[in-house]
């Protein structure tokens, strides 16, 4: 894509927040303080899954079964708030210390029932615009990323320090340019695509590896820079799976394995070395939630999300809409399966790319489902 022109940048109109006078929004019943588990909580985490949980979020395990029914019950709510408050909504966000939802308002005298409230200068629908006139940008390679963060209520641009240069800052300056919203950050690596060798179970291209992301009617979702349509697919044990129907990458990073009739699709993610997760939907969790992914390299590992509809700019080319979140993952793990929610049962997307590894930690950032299954009529295969 062609630079922007200042003068289109700056010609931009960003949606102004809407006049709110007063709102109370309803509550789902979050809690003031995290919620006892109840029986059917604790039927939907198996033993394997809460000790993953322990090992990685720091939580033993009658904390994780807290944690996650407060999460499911946080992250209902965020969304009823989204939709009620309109343009005075600001964002929100689960602190990962006391589990407490925030929601963010740019007028005061608003409530949320459930949750504490933040007053704000920029609303979420102003914050978007922002990042939306970003997108049209071509970003130089020392620009890592550019993303909403709802907590600083701000338009977050990343650069690699390392390698930051005229370029780095020229784009910098043109993108301040647009708004006090924009903000910078230094990171020390640039992300990468995770592909090549392992992948939830293993899928393989020819010399490459990636990993199956989730099960839908006659095939499987993937990451989009694992394989161009008309690729041929073998699975984890180099049987002929089936063909690329679709790929897009970059701009976006999914893709659409369709199988041939040796495979059957089935509605579970691979745990490694505890049962299988079962998918029972495709609900998106909050920013601040757990979150947990699997992949054929490193196989299961946990955190949190960080943001949503970050623009992340590989050296490949710029990928927009990926969802960050500080699990670690490596090349091979691209295309796995992120799930949330009761029992991990919500599918949240697939492994795209990032930085670090699963030794010293990391950043990685997934294409959430939803808008895979939208754009290819696809449907899930749930149990």
């Amino acid at each position: 894509m062609n630079r922007t022109s200042a003068a289109r940048i700056t010609g931009a109109v960003l949606l102004a927040t809407g006049v709110v006078t007063a709102l109370s929004v309803p509550a789902f019943g979050a809690p003031a303080a995290p919620v006892a588990p109840t029986g059917s909580d604790t039927e939907s985490y198996p033993a394997e899954l809460l000790q993953a949980v322990q090992r990685d979020l720091g939580l033993n395990a009658e904390q994780a079964r807290v944690r996650l029914a407060s999460d499911q019950k946080s992250s209902e709510l965020a969304e009823q708030a989204k939709t009620s408050l309109g343009d005075a909504f600001g964002g929100a966000w689960i602190d990962q210390t006391s589990g407490r939802l925030t929601v963010a308002v740019t007028k005061s005298g608003l409530s949320v029932s459930g949750a504490d409230v933040q007053v704000v200068k920029n609303s979420l629908t102003q914050l978007n615009g922002t990042k939306s006139v970003l997108d049209l940008m071509s970003a130089p390679s020392a620009i890592t990323s550019w993303r909403v963060d709802e907590k600083s209520n701000s338009v977050v641009i990343e650069v690699n320090k390392n390698a930051r240069d005229a370029a780095a800052d020229k784009f910098i300056a043109t993108a301040k340019s647009i708004g006090s919203t924009v903000t910078v950050e230094e990171v020390t690596e640039s992300p990468k695509p995770l592909y090549d060798l392992r992948g939830g179970d293993a899928i393989y291209m020819g010399g490459g590896r990636c990993s199956l992301g989730f099960s839908v009617q006659g095939g499987f979702v993937t990451a989009g820079h694992c394989g161009r349509a008309g690729t041929a697919v073998s699975g984890y044990n180099r049987v002929a799976a089936g063909t690329f129907a679709a790929s897009v990458f970059p701009g976006n990073d999914y893709a659409h394995v369709r199988t041939n009739a040796n495979w059957t699709p089935r509605p579970w993610v691979n745990r490694y070395g505890g049962a299988n997760v079962i998918v029972k939907g495709s609900s998106e969790a909050a920013v601040g939630a757990q979150i947990c992914r699997s992949g054929s390299t490193t196989g299961w590992h946990c955190g949190s999300v960080q943001a949503k509809n970050q623009t992340v700019n590989y050296p490949q080319g710029t990928v927009r809409g990926l969802t960050r979140t500080n699990v670690c993952a490596e090349p091979g793990d691209s295309g796995g399966s992120w799930v949330a929610g009761s029992g991990w049962g919500q599918a949240q997307g697939v492994t795209s790319g990032g930085s670090g590894n699963c030794s010293s930690g990391g950043t990685t950032y997934f294409q959430p489902v939803n808008p895979i299954l939208s754009r290819y009529g696809l449907r899930l295969v749930t149990g």
